[in-house]
């Protein structure tokens, strides 16, 4: 028998919303040209702006150009599937038409919903920032194995635990050890990572402060050029992208 995620839980200070941004820009999805080529911005050295990662100061993993002059941010939940759909439908568009063209920037920024988002959060994070979208989009593509993947026995075991002291062995519980190893995470490293309370405390920082500052209150929630944006879907999305291009 399996347990869900409610099962086991994390008292990390946070103001929690929900898996699922507002739905009412799908009527924008109309308007625009979403296949007209792009005005390009080359990299430097003849380089691939989709291959250009850093961490930014707010936290956040960014792809593409750092002087794009349309910024996207997205706070997202691993945990959430509204967050995996748009992982699957907007990707690939988003990262080799959008992103690789220099026009756009796309900063991924962590939104923890419970403590399986903490465990999937602080390892996915604790790599190479080359490896950090690439291992997002793999986690999402499994993401209903881990969801579904505690065992009851295991999440009885894990529950009574002080918070700090669940996320290692949850992370074992969803089998996360054999996910990271095979991207060549060592198990010294998997369990360096799990156990850096900093890491855990900029994850939360980040999330309370979208909360508090951002006024976040579901996932995937997104902001061009600082506007935050009424839709969750890439339907949605991408016409708003066109329209701050200018194109």
């Amino acid at each position: 028998m399996k347990a869900g995620f409610s099962a086991v839980t994390l008292a990390v200070a946070l103001i929690l919303s929900g898996c699922g941004g507002d739905d009412g820009g799908n009527l924008a999805a109309a308007a625009g040209n979403n296949s007209a080529p792009l005005p390009q911005i080359p990299a430097p050295n003849n380089g691939d702006w989709s291959q250009t990662v850093s961490q930014t100061e707010d936290g956040g993993f960014r792809i593409g150009n750092p002087e794009a002059p349309v910024k996207l941010v997205e706070y997202a939940s691993l945990t959430c599937p509204h967050c995996a759909r748009f992982s699957e439908e907007a990707t690939a568009a988003l990262r080799d038409n959008y992103v690789r063209s220099g026009q756009v920037s796309w900063e991924f920024r962590n939104f923890l919903l419970g403590a399986p988002d903490v465990a999937l959060s602080v390892l996915a994070r604790c790599q190479a920032p080359a490896a950090f979208f690439r291992t997002v989009e793999q986690i999402f593509e499994q993401q209903q194995e881990f969801v579904t993947g505690i065992d009851e026995t295991e999440a009885q075991r894990i529950s009574p635990l002080p918070p700090e002291q669940q996320i290692a062995p949850l992370a074992r519980a969803m089998e996360l050890d054999t996910f990271f190893a095979r991207r060549g995470m060592p198990e010294s490293r998997f369990n360096q990572c799990l156990a850096d309370s900093r890491a855990v405390q900029q994850l939360t920082d980040m999330t309370n402060r979208a909360v508090n500052e951002f006024q976040v209150r579901g996932t995937p929630t997104f902001f061009i050029n600082g506007e935050r944006q009424d839709v969750s879907e890439w339907s949605a999305l991408e016409p708003r992208l066109r329209a701050a291009i200018g194109g």
